[in-house]
């Protein structure tokens, strides 16, 4: 049991005249932009995060050679 298209209709024409089309444009736009904005914000800290080291692999563990005593 779920909705079909005659009952989203319905829903969406009440919503219209509850809340009227200017702000409903507002709204989605809006919500657009914040979405643009975290697409953003993900994008810049994926290039910021740079690996510690070149020289080591992902998950690998550098030891430093100890002097014998």
């Amino acid at each position: 049991m779920g909705f079909s298209i005659p009952h989203l209709l319905v829903v969406l024409a009440i919503v219209i005249l509850v809340f009227g089309t200017k702000r409903l444009k507002n709204v989605g736009a809006d919500l657009g932009d914040a979405i643009k904005s975290f697409r953003n914000a993900i994008k810049e800290g994926e290039d910021n995060a740079a690996p510690e080291s070149k020289d080591a692999i992902e998950g690998e563990v550098k030891h430093k050679e100890q002097e014998p005593h």
